[in-house]
């Protein structure tokens, strides 16, 4: 199994390209974006050093499918899938906040919970909760979008406001929009056995409205438990069973990494990326219902170059 790691392709009309921590973004005639999503891996803002065959492609398909479930919910940027590991799409104005939504305290906000922090990005939070409980309702928790190698950072709707990264009335409608995909995609997971814990979203202006942009409901950006059983871990306080990157990020820090300065990203084993690929996998066919069907990778760079290729020609 080959896993694509870098990109380096020249499409016609091409004017810029972007590598990402996970994905590389092409510039097409100003007007159109061709987004590669490649099998790297990050955690804690950190690129690993190998990258897990088929992940971009897992996270492609699964992220075109709910973006095209959620139309009726918002616009969003995709125009077309010409490659397993391909979007093509509207180039848009992003907005620099991510829009993440929780619906239960773990991960990050649990850790920063029992510390002893209350709040979080203007969000005050109830007193007496326990890891993995679900909030009275779902919490909007936005972070700044950073330049690539600096940290993502909490910030509160007034903060946000008060720097004019968005007006009030694109704000209110950046979190109605935030709040209703987050619910088809609860209801979605639902039907498939599956909690959708949290997510985040990225928004951008294109022609005068706000368009959903990048990927939505994949392992990259979100956080799923296993229904079954909920309940019962919960009571006992035993960990939950999920399917999401939190997993990678707990494997890390058991071995002594968590992205700051001086450590080192513990050895990737074959092991330990064929178990990552494999959990990947695994919530695809979960919350979609449907196996996975691995496309070929032994010549991924040159079968992109050419569905790419033939799409632009036709458009």
């Amino acid at each position: 199994m080959k896993a694509l790691t870098r990109t380096d392709f020249h499409f016609k009309g091409q004017q810029s390209v972007y590598h990402g921590k996970v994905r590389d973004v092409y510039h097409i005639n100003d007007a159109t974006l061709v987004m590669v999503a490649t099998d790297r891996i990050s955690a804690f803002d950190v690129v690993l050093p190998k990258g897990i065959p088929y992940k971009g492609q897992m996270l492609n398909q699964l992220a075109a499918k709910f973006l095209d479930a959620t139309t009726d919910i918002c616009p969003n940027w995709k125009l077309a899938t010409p490659d397993p590991m391909v979007t093509v799409g509207v180039r848009c104005e992003g907005f620099p906040v991510e829009m993440i939504v929780r619906g239960y305290l773990c991960g990050s906000a649990w850790r920063a919970y029992k510390s002893g922090v209350r709040e979080i990005c203007g969000v005050p939070l109830p007193e007496g909760m326990r890891e993995n409980q679900q909030f009275p309702y779902p919490i909007i928790t936005p972070t700044t979008k950073a330049e690539q190698g600096l940290h993502d950072e909490d910030i509160s709707k007034e903060e946000i406001l008060k720097q004019g990264l968005a007006t009030p009335e694109e704000y209110a409608l950046l979190e109605t929009y935030t709040l209703a995909l987050f619910r088809r995609g609860t209801e979605i997971a639902a039907q498939r056995g599956l909690i959708l814990v949290d997510t985040k979203y990225e928004f951008g202006r294109h022609n005068g409205a706000i368009y959903l942009m990048d990927e939505i409901h994949t392992p990259d950006s979100s956080r799923y438990f296993y229904s079954e059983g909920y309940e019962e871990r919960f009571a006992k306080g035993e960990p939950q069973k999920q399917l999401s990157k939190e997993f990678v990020r707990e494997w890390l820090m058991d071995n002594g990494f968590q992205g700051k300065s001086g450590q080192q990203v513990p050895p990737m084993t074959d092991a330990i990326v064929t178990s990552i690929s494999d959990r990947y996998i695994e919530l695809f066919e979960h919350i979609t219902g449907e196996t996975f069907v691995k496309e070929e990778t032994a010549h991924i760079a040159q079968r992109i170059e050419k569905n790419v290729t033939h799409y632009l020609q036709q458009t």
